[in-house]
């Protein structure tokens, strides 16, 4: 009868699988239905507080990770969950931009976050599953990973101080002209049921609400483009790559009003960032350079924490004039 529970999915038995989905549920279930069942206006403090409880939780998976894998796999997982957290950042900068251009207010903005997790969930799978698929299947599937990452890397330093135009993009502009979309929120409904003043009937009407969400995942789907390479260029296991990507992901979505409130503070982190994903496309090339099957994981992991730093680091000060003006 449990057989199937020990039945290998993408290199890993299903229970494993199925444990981590069960961890992910009952945290959901938790955020929406205990801690946030109404909606309310987040403040720093209890944004700072419950990425705290979010990052112990996926460090402490870490730590399981280490303990029933080895210590390279977990080195892999703490890296990929820094990396994932890290370029998340810049996501967050944009939410910011999008709830901005849809006056969405600090009350209804942890609604949109909380259901754009589920469609970020989804779609990792489906990216990291088709990416495990790839590179099991043809290996140099990595290079191309690896000379994307570098590609991107230069784009980002390139384009750092070019801010994301919502108003133009493509996506928005057709779901405004295929649906019906109101002028005005209405509360936290993403759907109302309005008369259409083309026809004089009831029709449902979709609000900004709603479209703030879908633009929020087109934003997540373009940065998985980024992330998901980026984990595989440190490791090919699908459940690392998965789990670390996810944790950081539901972590970083609590620290989003308190890094909303202080956007302008890391300016700088978008270079650190571009250099980053140079970093870690160049690793496997340099890795062929040098003879070797890979980069070590804590020589990598060092190398990144080190990259961040000074991105943050260099950030504060230079902005600290502002800040103390405030």
């Amino acid at each position: 009868m449990t057989e199937w529970l020990f039945f290998d999915f993408l290199g890993k038995p299903a229970w494993l699988w199925l444990s981590f989905v069960a961890i992910v549920v009952v945290l959901l279930v938790i955020d929406l239905g205990v801690v946030h069942r109404k909606s309310k206006e987040i403040g720093v403090a209890e944004s700072l507080i419950t990425s705290a409880v979010y990052i112990m939780l996926g460090l402490a998976f870490g730590g399981w990770v280490w303990w029933y894998m080895g210590a390279t796999a977990g080195m892999n997982y703490l890296t990929g969950f820094v990396i994932e957290k890290s370029l998340a950042m810049d996501n967050v900068f944009v939410i910011a931009m999008i709830f901005t251009y849809f006056a969405v207010p600090r009350i209804y903005q942890h609604r949109v976050l909380f259901w754009g997790i589920l469609g970020v969930i989804v779609l990792r799978a489906i990216m990291i599953g088709l990416g495990a698929t790839l590179v099991e299947q043809f290996s140099w599937v990595l290079y191309v990973f690896a000379a994307f990452l570098v590609f991107t890397g230069i784009k980002m330093w390139v384009f750092a101080d070019k801010q994301y135009d919502v108003s133009a993009n493509p996506v928005l502009k057709y779901v405004k002209r295929r649906y019906r979309v109101t002028d005005e929120l209405h509360g936290e409904r993403f759907w109302v049921q309005q008369t259409d003043p083309k026809t004089g009937k009831l029709a449902w009407f979709m609000t900004p609400l709603f479209l703030a969400l879908i633009m929020i995942e087109i934003v997540d789907l373009v940065f998985a483009v980024d992330s998901v390479p980026a984990i595989f260029a440190i490791t090919t296991d699908p459940f690392i790559v998965y789990t670390s990507n996810i944790f950081a992901i539901l972590g970083l979505r609590a620290l989003y009003f308190a890094l909303a409130a202080m956007v302008d503070r890391f300016h700088y982190l978008k270079y650190a960032l571009a250099v980053l994903l140079v970093f870690i496309g160049s690793k496997i090339f340099v890795a062929d350079a040098l003879g070797l099957a890979k980069i070590p994981p804590p020589v990598s992991l060092a190398i990144t924490f080190a990259i961040l730093a000074v991105g943050i680091g260099w950030s504060l000060w230079k902005t600290r004039s502002a800040a103390s003006s405030r």
